[in-house]
C-alpha cells in the first residue's frame, strides 16, 4: 500500500492509502505502484489519478512528485479536483 499526499499552495487536497498513482511528469505519465524505486520528478500539466478505496483525480500543473519507502508526495503548484 502507497501512502500519498497531494499538496497544494492553498491546501492539502489529499492524504491517504493508494494502490497506485499516475502522474503526469513533464515529460510523459509515470505510473507508481507499492515498492517503486526512489525517484523525484517534475510534474508537467494533466491529470493526477490516485487509485485505490477512497479514488481521487487532480488536474495539476508545475510541481514535482517525490516516492520513497512507499510514500507517495504530489507537490503541485496549482490543483483542482477533476
Amino acid at each position: 500500500m502507497l501512502k500519498v499526499s497531494v499538496v497544494s499552495p492553498e491546501a492539502t487536497l489529499y492524504e491517504g492509502d493508494a494502490t497506485s498513482v499516475v502522474a503526469p511528469a513533464f515529460d510523459g505519465e509515470v505510473g507508481i505502484l507499492e515498492n517503486h524505486a526512489p525517484m523525484i520528478t517534475v510534474l508537467g500539466q494533466g491529470t493526477l489519478r490516485v487509485e485505490g478505496s477512497a479514488p481521487a483525480r487532480f488536474a495539476v500543473s508545475g510541481g514535482f512528485v517525490q516516492v520513497v519507502d512507499n510514500q507517495v508526495r504530489v507537490v503541485t503548484e496549482k490543483a483542482t479536483p477533476a
